[in-house]
This record gives structure tokens, C-alpha cells and sequence, in this order.
């Protein structure tokens, strides 16, 4: 059954450009010469990106929340994570990702490195001046605090600079301190971590490689690693490469989801990967309804390939997104369905 194109294309606007404000002049007046057909006035509208006045609203409010911080706390350091920072995001009231990071300390895979120096069979799998980085790592002074209380001290002490400063402070959450800029119209989701590297982040001389550790303030504990800074850059350098495109696809599986019947629980880590997985020469020249099909033959073979399914891996190269997820697997299949089904009335709207 053809969707109801132009009710979703509301769906999209209103999300995307809740305030209504006029579109740049490039993209009205393309979405101008395809307006004869709503479902491609439908997929052009679910690929592009949020206008640049929402998005630095949303930076705004974060770095006004980073300078209430830095004037109260010390030895810390700031970075921002998610859709944002890629341009990904679908919504124009994007709440923005802070990383109020304690740089006292950092922790690193010791019993990996110590793994790999010690035993020569593991040694030889790596250049000599990879060894020699891992080696520079265990010889430098350990750090003699204690992280769990440091980073306790941090989460109270963001509590209270930011509980002062917002009438809106949510503090109650494990992982996060949420507060709402109602002046901005924004929220703002500030996260207390430690500094993480692992082999990759060791040799590759830390950077965008370095991961990251939330602090649970309920458990008093430290969360598994995340690196989300080299897949903020993937994202950033594929997106340069391919002028855009792979930003448009992942925003149209984004709105896909959003716009199901369904409960779709395919998180934005999942369909970075699926996007990221794609072969660039296979959409680096294409127009952006010439995407749809490569979008959908991708998900399909996944779905139906075994070897495919079990080889995606995330962006930051570090986890197979599929294996073992026989759950992950049922909500792929209903994303592929939406995708589907824009595709077949795609097919019949303009010969591809």
C-alpha cells in the first residue's frame, strides 16, 4: 500500500524545522523542481540535514554550560559526543551531548599490553614501533588517587554549579545530569568520564582513537569503554568524501525509523555502521534518490546473507553489531520493510 507521502513529509518538517523557518534558497528551490512527485519530495525532504540555526542553538546552549563548569571545577576537560557533531541529527530541538571529562587520571588496557610485551607469539604481531609505544605506556608513574572518589567529587561538584545555574536541573539520572536552557529552547545532557585507551588507541597515538568511561553515580562504578571521537571523525571523513551522501542516508533511515507504525529499536550506533559498511563506490556519484536503492540492497543483504550479517562492524571498528543479536536482527527487518516500500513506489515514479 502507498504510503501517505505528504502527511509524513509534515511529520519530517515539523520535526526538523519545528519553528518553521524559511529553508536556505538551494534546497527550496529543489525541492521546487521535484515537487510533481511526494514521494520524492518525501525522501529529499528525509535526507537533509537540520538547518544550521537549530543545530547552533543547540552548541550554544552546551557551551554555556562548559563555561559554567570550567569557571567552577578544575582539572577537566570537555568534549561533545553524538548525531550533533556529525550533523546526523533529525530533529531541530537536538539536545546536545557534554563530556565533562576528569583529566587527574585515565586508565588503559594494562592486562592487554602486558599480554601482548610478554608473550613473543603476541609480540610479532606487531611493528617495533608499536611495541615500543605499548612499552612507553606501562613505564609511566601510575597514578596514586583514588579515580572512584574523584570522580564522585566531579559529579557533585557539576550538581551543584549547574543545579545554581538552572532552574531545570534533572540530577536524579545515574549517568547524567540533564538540564533545559530555557532561553535556548534547549536541553543539555552533561556526562562525568575518565580518559580510556586501548591497544588501537595506544598506537595510534591516542587522539580521536582515546575512549571514554561514564561514571554511574548510583553504583559508584565506571561503565564499560565507549569511543565516540573516531567515529565522529569516520563519520565526518566519509561525509567529505562523498560530498554529504553518507549523512543523507543515515538521516533517511533516522526518519524511516521515526516515521514506522512500529517500534523500531535500531539505535543511531546501529545505523551509522549499516551506512559506514557501504562501499563508496557504490553511491560516492549518485543523486539522492539514486541512495534509496543503495540503502535497501544493503539492509536486504544483510538480512539475508550470513556471512554479511555477521561481518558488519561498528565505526569505530571495535564490535560486530549483529552477531549474537537475534533481536537486533527482527528490528533490522522492520526498518528494511519501510525502505521497501518507499523503494517500490519510488520504482514506480521514476525509472531507476
Amino acid at each position: 500500500m502507498t504510503k501517505n507521502y505528504r502527511q509524513l513529509t509534515e511529520s519530517i518538517r515539523s520535526r526538523i524545522n519545528p519553528e518553521n523557518f524559511v529553508f536556505q534558497k538551494s534546497f527550496s528551490d529543489e525541492l521546487s523542481t521535484i515537487s510533481y512527485s511526494d514521494v520524492l519530495t518525501y525522501i529529499r525532504l528525509a535526507m537533509k540535514g537540520v538547518e544550521p540555526s537549530y543545530t547552533q542553538k543547540s552548541k550554544d546552549a552546551g557551551n554555556r554550560v562548559k563555561e559554567h563548569l570550567s569557571n567552577g571545577l578544575s582539572n577537566v576537560e570537555f568534549r561533545y559526543q553524538g548525531s550533533v557533531m556529525t550533523d546526523t541529527h533529525i530533529k531541530g530541538y537536538s539536545d546536545i551531548d557534554l563530556l565533562t571529562i576528569c583529566d587527574k587520571f585515565y586508565r588503559y588496557d594494562a592486562d592487554n599490553v602486558k599480554q601482548i610485551l610478554d608473550t613473543p607469539a603476541e609480540r610479532t604481531k606487531y611493528f617495533q614501533w608499536s611495541i615500543d609505544k605499548l612499552q612507553r605506556e606501562v613505564n609511566i608513574s601510575s597514578y596514586t588517587g583514588n579515580a572512584l572518589e574523584d570522580l564522585r567529587n566531579l559529579r557533585m561538584g557539576s550538581e551543584e554549579i549547574l543545579s545554581d545555574k538552572y532552574s531545570i536541573c534533572d540530577v536524579k539520572q545515574p549517568k547524567a545530569i540533564r538540564i533545559t536552557n530555557q532561553n535556548l529552547n534547549r536541553d543539555v545532557d552533561i556526562t562525568i568520564a575518565n580518559w580510556y585507551d586501548d591497544i588501537t588507541s595506544i598506537i595510534n597515538d591516542k587522539g580521536d582513537y582515546r575512549g571514554i568511561q561514564v561514571y554511574n553515580k548510583e553504583s559508584n562504578s565506571r561503565e564499560k569503554a565507549d569511543f565516540p571521537f573516531l567515529s565522529i571523525k569516520r563519520i565526518n571523513d566519509r561525509g567529505a568524501e562523498t560530498n554529504g551522501r553518507i549523512k543523507k542516508m543515515i538521516r533517511f533511515l533516522k526518519n524511516c525509523r521515526e516515521n514506522s507504525d512500529h517500534e523500531i529499536r535500531f539505535s543511531s550506533f546501529d545505523i551509522n555502521a549499516i551506512c559506514y559498511d557501504i562501499e563508496v563506490s557504490q553511491y560516492e556519484n549518485l543523486s539522492f534518490y539514486e541512495l534509496v536503492p543503495v540503502i535497501y540492497y544493503q539492509m536486504k543483504s544483510i538480512c539475508t546473507d550470513q556471512n554479511h550479517f555477521g561481518n558488519v562492524i561498528s565505526v569505530d571498528g571495535r564490535e560486530y553489531i549483529f552477531r549474537g543479536n537475534t533481536d537486533k536482527m527482527k528490528n533490522l527487518q522492520l526498518l528494511l520493510a519501510e525502505v521497501e516500500g518507499i523503494f517500490s513506489d519510488l520504482k514506480t515514479t521514476i525509472r531507476i
